[in-house]
C-alpha cells in the first residue's frame, strides 16, 4: 500500500520550500544582498505587478539582547538575515513566500482570500490508509531534491563575503533537518575556538514560536510536494505513556532484533541516512554541515540515563505547566523559574517550576528517552518522531494560550537571549518571520488540534448544556407564568380604566383640569408601564 502511494506521489512531483531560496544564491544576489525573486505568475519581483508585494529594505529591531552572547559581528545569524541580505520581498494582504507566491497560514485559493482551519489528529486516530499515506509522504520528502531551496556549506566569510557562493542541493526532509541544525549550532570563532552557549531556537522565549513555524512550513512543503492540500502533521500524545507506543514497524519503526540501537529492517526508516550529526567534527574544522549522509538513524527508547530522566511526562505534569501564569521570567533562559516556556521545554521541574540543571523533563524528556539521534539537539529532526513529538508540544502551548489569553505584549520585547526578542526575525527562515507573530492562537494560523476540539465540546457539555437542560424542563412553567402575568396585567388595566371613567362622570366638564398634577401624571405613567 505504501509503495503504491509513493509511486503515485513520485509521478506527481511538485516543488518544495525551506531556507535559502535557490533564486537568491547567485553571485549577484550575494554581492547586492538582495533576495527579491520574480513571482512565476507575472514575472515581476515579488509579484509587484499583481499587487502581491514589493522589494524593500529590511528593518531590524534595535531592542537590546540579554548578556548570554558577549560577541558582536562573529556569527552569520546575528541580526538575521542582514549578513546575507538587506532587501527581501515584503508581501501584501494574505500573500506570503520568498516571492510572495504563497498564501499566509490559514488562507488558500488563487487570491488567498479563502479562510480555512485544518485539524491535526492523534496518529492513533488515523485510518490505516491515512497512516500509510503519512509514511509515504515522509519517504517521498526524503527522496526528493528541493527544487526551490539549497543549503550553504560555508559561512559568509568562507564565501569571501559572497564572492564565492557555496551551496548544496538537499532533499526536502533533510532541508528541515539542516535548518534545525543551523539554528542551534555553535558559533565558530576561528581557529579552534567555538562558543557553545548560543541557540536561536531553544532555551529562551522563541522556543515555542520557532518550532510552531517550523511545523507550519513543513506542512506547507508537504502539501506543495504531494498536491494534498488538506495534509496536517499528526501528533503523538505521550502523556502517561509507559513506553514508546509508536515505536513499532506499523508506525515509526520498531527495534532491530539483534542491534538495539538500530531500527527494525521491516521499517521504512531503517534505510534512512541521517545528516548534520557530527557536531564536534564541524567545530574542529570550523565548517558547516553540508547535508551529506552520515550513517543510519539511531534509536533505543528506554535505555537512557534514568538518573536524568526517570519517566515520561504525566498528565499532572502537563496540567502544572498550564497552571503557570508567566510565559517567561527572570533571565529568560534555561535558568528561569516559574516560566511556562522553561517548564514545558524541560529545564524546570514540572512539579515545582524551579529550574534544575540535573534533570530533563517534559519536552526534553522525550528527546533523552529516545536515546539515539533524537537525543542530540542539532540532529534530532532526523528522526521523524520529532514531528509527532513537537506537534504535541505545540498543542500544549496552544492550550496555555487559550487558557490565559495573553496579549502579544506578554512575549518579551527586549533583553531575551540573542535572536529571541519579540521583533527579532527567526533564524534561518527566508521569507522573514518574527517571534511575536506566532504568539497567537493556532486558529489564527489555520490549524486546530482534534483533542482540543473535543475539550471545547466537553466544556459545553459539562458547563453550558446542564443549564440549557434545566431551562428546557421548566419551560412549560415559564410559559404558564407568563400567560398568568399577562392576564393579571390586562385585568388591572381594565379595572383602572373603569375607575377613571367613573371619576370623569362625577366632575362637571368645565371643572376638569386642563393640566394634570405631577402626582397624577406619574400615576398614569406607572399604570401605562404596568
Amino acid at each position: 500500500m505504501i509503495l503504491a502511494v509513493l509511486f503515485f506521489l513520485l509521478c506527481s512531483f511538485q516543488t518544495s520550500a525551506g531556507h535559502f531560496p535557490r533564486a537568491c544564491t547567485s553571485l549577484r544576489n550575494l554581492i547586492e544582498k538582495e533576495c527579491c525573486p520574480p513571482w512565476k505568475g507575472d514575472g515581476s519581483p515579488c509579484g509587484q505587478l499583481s499587487g502581491r508585494g514589493s522589494c524593500q529594505d529590511i528593518l531590524l529591531s534595535s531592542a537590546p539582547f540579554g548578556p548570554q552572547f558577549p560577541f558582536t559581528g562573529v556569527d552569520d545569524r546575528e541580526s538575521w538575515p542582514s549578513v546575507f541580505y538587506n532587501r527581501t520581498c515584503q508581501c501584501s494582504g494574505n500573500f506570503m513566500g520568498f516571492s510572495c507566491g504563497r498564501c499566509k497560514f490559514g488562507y488558500w485559493g488563487p487570491n488567498c482570500t479563502q479562510k480555512r482551519v485544518l485539524v491535526r489528529r492523534n496518529i492513533f486516530d488515523l485510518s490505516v490508509p491515512e497512516k500509510d499515506k503519512f509514511l509515504a509522504y515522509l519517504t517521498l520528502a526524503k527522496h526528493t531534491i528541493s527544487a526551490d531551496y539549497v543549503i550553504p556549506t560555508g559561512t559568509y566569510g568562507q564565501m569571501k563575503n559572497g564572492s564565492t557562493p557555496m551551496f548544496n542541493d538537499v532533499n526536502v526532509y533533510d532541508l528541515f533537518v539542516w535548518m534545525h541544525y543551523y539554528v542551534s549550532r555553535d558559533t565558530l570563532l576561528g581557529g579552534s575556538e567555538i562558543w557553545r552557549d548560543i541557540d536561536f531556537a531553544h532555551e529562551a522565549p522563541g522556543f515555542l514560536p520557532w518550532h510552531r513555524l517550523f511545523l507550519l512550513l513543513w506542512e506547507e512543503d508537504i502539501r506543495e510536494l504531494t498536491g494534498d492540500e488538506n495534509f496536517t502533521i499528526p501528533y503523538w500524545d505521550w502523556r502517561d505513556a509507559e513506553s514508546c507506543d509508536i515505536c513499532t514497524d506499523e508506525y515509526m519503526g520498531g527495534r532491530h532484533p539483534t542491534s538495539p540501537n538500530l531500527l527494525s529492517p521491516a521499517s521504512f526508516f531503517s534505510s534512512w541516512q541521517i545528516v548534520c550529526s557530527r557536531l564536534e567534527e564541524y567545530n574542529s574544522r570550523q565548517a558547516l554541515c553540508d547535508g551529506n549522509p552520515e550513517g543510519p538513524l539511531l534509536r533505543n527508547p528506554g535505555s537512557h540515563d534514568k538518573a536524568r530522566t526517570s519517566r515520561l511526562p504525566s498528565s499532572a505534569d502537563v496540567e502544572f505547566c498550564l497552571s503557570l501564569t508567566q510565559y517567561e521570567s527572570g533571565p529568560m533562559d534555561k535558568t528561569a523559574n516559574f516560566s511556562f516556556r522553561n517548564t514545558l521545554e524541560g529545564f524546570a521541574s514540572p512539579i515545582t517550576g524551579i529550574a534544575d540543571a540535573s534533570q530533563s523533563s517534559m519536552h526534553n524528556a522525550l528527546h533523552i528517552y529516545m536515546n539515539g539521534t533524537m537525543s542530540q539537539v542539532q540532529g534530532s529532526a532526523n528522526d521523524p518522531i520529532f514531528l509527532l513529538h513537537h506537534a504535541f508540544v505545540d498543542s500544549i502551548f496552544e492550550q496555555w494560550l487559550r487558557r490565559h489569553r495573553p496579549l502579544q505584549e506578554v512575549y518579551p520585547e527586549a533583553n531575551a537571549p540573542i535572536g529571541h526578542n519579540r521583533e527579532s526575525y527567526m533564524v534561518p527562515f527566508i521569507p522573514l518571520y518574527k517571534n511575536g507573530d506566532f504568539f497567537v492562537s493556532s486558529r489564527d494560523l489555520g490549524y486546530e488540534y482534534s483533542y482540543l476540539q473535543d475539550s471545547d465540546l466537553s466544556f459545553f457539555q459539562n458547563y453550558i448544556e446542564p443549564y440549557l437542560e434545566q431551562a428546557r424542563r421548566i419551560w412549560p412553567w415559564l410559559v404558564g407564568a407568563a400567560l398568568v402575568g399577562a392576564a393579571l396585567a390586562a385585568s388591572l388595566v381594565g379595572f383602572t380604566n373603569l375607575l377613571c371613567r367613573h371619576k370623569r362622570k362625577q366632575l362637571p366638564e368645565e371643572r376638569q383640569p386642563l393640566l394634570m398634577e405631577k402626582e397624577d401624571y406619574n400615576s398614569l405613567l406607572y399604570q401605562s408601564h404596568l
